[in-house]
């Protein structure tokens, strides 16, 4: 295994290697990225953040920051398990794309002709049939739920016993293949179908065919009661005005759970966003066939405003920096968590966040974007240790902390908190010792002085930019 630090805390992971890794070296950026998601966990009072970061076939940084559980003390790990809720839904689609390559069923089949029990009224008499492909791609024109679970204080989710019944009484909200309209319920759908075509129970198909062969052996088609305020990371709401957050109880999914019951952790999402890699590099890595995940990750459905894209169970972003990513995101009572990878770069990046009202996204959309930020190195300075000037400055009468970080040879500079870290990143050069100068971003000539001062053992105390200065936080 191999292993580096910087600063006490950075560990680098190598899983089995499923084939050649690329070659960009992240440690820096993995510097910032560990800064930034300590700082920003504090200023947005989450109680737990874990991170996993894949570079192709290895895990390069993983890390755990706050509590699993806050009354507890406990501490979140990346090991720490948490409802991944909606991420659930990639491994229903891998399921039914398993039974599609086998001829089991195919993407344009009827879900009349599946799941003849499950008498849906198409009140549409324009509409097409409801499909595989328009229940993947949510645009079956079902509706998002059924039943009462997603509300206080116990979440009774609907069993699937009561799921065929209820179905009955239901209508479709627009023609299919018209509209996007997410749908946890056309997802439920598609978990019988499961059942129904490989003839044994949604749960067991999906850990013998998915989970076992992929080797997740933290993943589970259902939340881990006996784990729960242990192993498994105890979930929180959304800030109240108080600026407390409510723990949230254990919670059953049901029916629900090819659409929202699966729990993991961040590496065993890793290793998944990994086994994507491998496919899409044309190597066979079990499961499925390289041709069926790309075919799954293509764009299949579009709105009308181009805003949005869906492939058959994956979530295709585009970025405005012109990254594209693909993965999905998950948000269940008490937990948010993404799993998204960068194909083009070979990253992946998995998130998971034990309270509710926040936006994963701003997390993993700014770790891939401080991973592609492009800062040139400086050679110049290779005998020269910028540790000393690494840390957290006092920056509070004017906004929060500075971070202060060595970069391949200079030094840069960023606030927090901050939603766009990437953005904001101040480069400094070395002058003579303790003296920097700003490096302009449109031509590069030096600018105003960056000086730090020590106190009487020689440490750094301070640093001052014009007569402002920051004393360091230790």
């Amino acid at each position: 295994m191999k292993k580096m630090s910087f600063a006490g805390i950075l560990f680098l992971f190598c899983f089995q290697c499923w084939g050649q890794s690329t070659k960009v070296d992240y440690t820096d950026h993995l510097k910032i990225i560990d800064y930034w998601l300590d700082a920003q966990r504090d200023f947005d009072k989450l109680p737990g953040l874990s991170v996993a970061i894949v570079q192709d076939q290895n895990i390069i940084f993983q890390k755990g920051y706050g509590f699993a559980d806050v009354e507890k003390k406990s501490p979140m790990k990346p090991e720490s398990i948490c409802s991944i809720c909606s991420i659930s839904k990639l491994f229903t689609s891998v399921a039914v794309m398993q039974l599609w390559e086998k001829g089991s069923l195919r993407l344009d089949d009827s879900l009349t002709a599946l799941l003849p029990e499950y008498k849906i009224n198409q009140q549409f008499i324009e509409s097409v049939p409801i499909t595989v492909r328009s229940m993947l791609t949510h645009s079956s024109g079902l509706t998002r739920d059924v039943g009462d679970g997603w509300n206080e204080p116990n979440f009774n989710f609907i069993t699937t016993e009561d799921l065929k019944k209820t179905v009955l009484n239901l209508e479709t909200l627009y023609p299919s293949s018209t509209y996007f309209q997410y749908s946890n319920f056309a997802m439920s759908l598609l978990g019988e179908i499961v059942a129904s075509k490989s003839g044994v129970s949604y749960k067991n198909y999906i850990e013998e065919n998915i989970l076992k062969p992929l080797q997740l052996g933290n993943t589970h088609p259902y939340l881990p009661e006996n784990l729960w305020r242990g192993e498994m990371a105890t979930g929180y709401g959304a800030l109240n005005r108080q600026g407390e957050r409510k723990m949230m109880p254990f919670f059953k999914t049901n029916a629900l759970t090819p659409a929202a019951g699966f729990s993991s952790n961040v590496i065993d999402l890793a290793k998944f966003a990994s086994w994507q890699l491998k496919l899409l590099s044309n190597t066979n890595a079990g499961v499925l066939k390289p041709s069926t995940l790309k075919e799954m990750q293509r764009i299949q459905w579009t709105s009308s405003d181009k805003k949005l894209t869906w492939g058959l169970g994956f979530n295709i972003q585009y970025q405005p920096s012109g990254l594209t990513t693909i993965g999905h995101d998950g948000s269940c009572p008490g937990y948010v968590s993404s799993v998204m990878i960068d194909p083009k770069k070979k990253l992946g990046v998995t998130l998971m966040i034990n309270a509710q009202g926040v936006n994963i996204y701003k997390y993993s959309n700014q770790i891939f974007s401080i991973l592609n930020k492009e800062i040139a190195g400086d050679t110049t300075t290779k005998n020269t240790d910028l540790a000393m000037y690494e840390g957290r400055y006092d920056n509070y009468t004017f906004g929060g902390e500075v971070i202060v970080v060595p970069f391949k040879g200079k030094l840069i500079m960023f606030n927090v908190p901050s939603d766009s870290p990437a953005s904001a990143i101040t480069e400094y050069k070395y002058v003579k010792k303790d003296t920097f100068r700003k490096i302009q971003e449109d031509d590069k000539t030096l600018g105003q002085e960056l000086i730090f001062e020590r106190d009487e053992n020689g440490k750094i105390k301070n640093t001052r930019s014009f007569n402002f200065k920051m004393n360091k936080i230790n």
